[in-house]
């Protein structure tokens, strides 16, 4: 069966699957869940094909991770169909309401996309997971998993349609889509055919997806999983969760990826992990943000700096902002246009007090000619700039 076939199968399906009931639906997935428990062998048998494929190219060994299945893996993939089961149905569930002046009510309720496709790589656990979220939300799933784990991926769309056809639901819910680069292009363009695309993988997936695609896109981020450590934190606790979220499994999309550390216990906490981990773990720290304030002899930094600049972590002079901010009311909320004349715009000098600097400031472009205009000129509203709010660690919010 072509991509056109499959996709032709699975809209006709779709429309069975939007009306079943929260009993059927959970049925199905608790027959997918037994299915899928049963192969197991040949599951594993299927995957060691897959994993010697991939080491025998030179994969590297955190992809081959991802695409490993042991039985303890299989048996959370089961085990997640069991939890799928056991939530709400989201079919028909209200979200919100309201009535209008001539007392229409409108009503804001959930309902199925119809096809969904999922594009995604060698995580085989995937499978199940993206074929039973879509069958709990009355979606028919067209799945595109990597070719390195073709073989895996087989063997378990296989046993979760036996389980479908045991529960008395259509097995066209679930394909495997097979073939080339030139098949996801298909899927991309499938447009009146799949309702709604998602990748799940690195930047490079979701951008192809994202830029190529003519089918609606749901765009995943590709991930920065964060740990703080705050100055009143339990020291000993967060080393626990801190190793924990990274060398149990480096390789898994929700690994830890950056740890953030209060100043107050930097110091003595930064170097224990290195010490206590049980790999040759590396820490590397961002440069801290200096403790005092910077100067600048001119009333505004100097032209070189070419963006505007919002330092979110220093104290606010004023909690509620005026239409025309001064010196001595620099809060402003997001978004807000502010004149850059030095009263409201100026940076820090050495005689301010560093607790109160200003929260923004505007520069004009690096180069630009200053001819006809002075530093201690207000600017007119027209050539007012917005600013950026940028967060501490210098990255836009």
């Amino acid at each position: 069966m072509d991509f056109a076939d499959q996709a032709l199968a699975a809209r006709t399906a779709s429309i069975e699957l939007a009306t079943l009931t929260r009993d059927a639906k959970d049925a199905s997935l608790a027959a997918m869940a037994d299915a899928l428990a049963a192969a197991e062998p040949q599951l594993l048998e299927a995957n060691a094909v897959d994993v010697a494929a991939a080491r025998a190219a030179g994969t590297e060994e955190s992809i081959v991770d991802r695409l490993v299945l042991t039985p303890e893996r299989i048996a959370g993939m089961v085990q997640g169909l069991r939890d799928l089961a056991a939530l709400p149905d989201p079919v028909g569930d209200v979200v919100r309401g309201w009535r209008v002046g001539n007392g229409v009510r409108v009503t804001q309720i959930r309902v199925p996309f119809g096809v969904v496709g999922i594009i995604y790589e060698a995580r085989p656990n995937v499978t199940a997971d993206a074929a039973g979220i879509c069958l709990k939300s009355g979606n028919a799933a067209l799945l595109r998993g990597s070719s390195s784990a073709l073989n895996t991926n087989r063997v378990t769309i296989a046993a979760m349609r036996r389980g479908l056809e045991a529960a008395g639901v259509t097995p066209d819910a679930v394909h495997l889509v097979e073939g080339g680069r030139e098949v996801t292009g298909d899927m991309m363009r499938a447009r009146g055919l799949v309702d709604v695309l998602i990748p799940r993988g690195g930047a490079g997936l979701i951008r192809a997806v994202v830029e190529g695609s003519t089918v609606p896109v749901i765009e995943t981020g590709t991930g920065n999983c964060h740990i703080y450590v705050d100055a009143d934190a339990d020291l000993d606790r967060a080393l626990g969760i801190l190793l924990n979220a990274k060398v149990q499994r480096p390789s898994v999309c929700n690994a830890a990826e950056t740890l953030l550390v209060h100043r107050a216990v930097a110091d003595g906490f930064l170097p224990v992990p290195s010490r206590r981990s049980r790999g040759p773990v590396s820490p590397s720290t961002a440069t801290r943000p200096p403790a005092a304030t910077p100067t600048w002899s001119s009333p505004r930094p100097p032209p070189s700096m070419t963006r505007s600049i919002c330092r979110s972590t220093w104290p606010r002079a004023s909690s509620t902002p005026s239409r025309r901010p001064s010196s001595t009311s620099a809060a402003t909320p997001r978004g807000t246009r502010r004149p850059s004349s030095p009263a409201t715009a100026a940076p820090p000098t050495a005689s301010s007090p560093a607790s109160t600097p200003p929260l923004c400031w505007s520069t004009r472009p690096a180069g630009s000619s200053t001819a006809g205009s002075s530093d201690s000129a207000p600017r007119s509203a027209s050539r007012r700039r917005s600013c950026t709010p940028v967060g501490r660690w210098g990255f836009p919010r």
